[in-house]
């Protein structure tokens, strides 16, 4: 028995025996798929892959953009990378069928407080953490957003005894639907303004 691995062919991506009409729907027929097939984001270098060297991404996600608009999904850029999400309006519907969790579903105030401390002023140690917030933030807090993936490791810090800061990661941005951390709400505006601080973090939250 010949137990060479098969070798899939190469992907058409040229589709030369189409016309263009036809060579541009394909190409935005695999875009379509390729991010419906996709558990997280999908990347400009993946998306670029299944089509044409020649072909604009820009303009065919666009493109599916359009087509999408009757739909109650559509196309969001989120963490570097295209993912199909549900339209605002429709988040009644999906909560009410409960197919979905909402992101902070099984996290408390305290963690979420905590997670957007981190966003907001990563890399940051676990004291400074609690410096920011007025207490102590636990281990089990900090176990908690990392088991969730929300949360990872940073740089050492250069204060002394070198202690680990806190980062957030990929999953936070896909699972707050962000494209990337600029995007979090007002953070120029705080940063221009020297306001991050305690209250302005915890304002995010709806907080006092």
């Amino acid at each position: 028995m010949d137990r060479k691995a098969t070798r899939a062919p190469a992907l058409d991506t040229a589709l030369a025996h189409l016309s263009p009409q036809e060579r541009w729907q394909e190409w935005k027929d695999r875009i379509e798929a390729v991010i419906f097939a996709a558990r997280a984001p999908v990347s400009r270098a993946v998306l670029a892959s299944v089509v044409g060297p020649g072909a604009n991404l820009d303009e065919l996600l666009d493109d599916l953009g359009t087509d999408l608009r009757p739909r109650p999904y559509h196309i969001v850029a989120v963490a570097g990378g295209w993912q199909f999400r549900t339209r605002p309006r429709m988040a009644p519907v999906i909560h009410n069928a409960r197919v979905a969790d909402a992101p902070q579903s099984d996290l408390g105030r305290d963690d979420l407080a905590v997670l957007l401390t981190i966003a907001y002023l990563q890399p940051i140690t676990r004291a400074e953490l609690g410096s920011v917030l007025g207490k102590e933030v636990s281990r089990e807090i900090i176990g908690r957003l990392r088991a969730h993936r929300l949360v990872a490791p940073g740089p050492r810090s250069p204060a002394p005894g070198a202690p680990y800061t806190f980062i957030t990661t990929v999953d936070f941005l896909t699972r707050w639907g962000l494209n990337s951390l600029q995007e979090l709400p007002d953070l120029e505006r705080l940063r221009d303004a020297g306001l991050l601080s305690k209250r302005d973090v915890l304002a995010q939250l709806g907080g006092p």
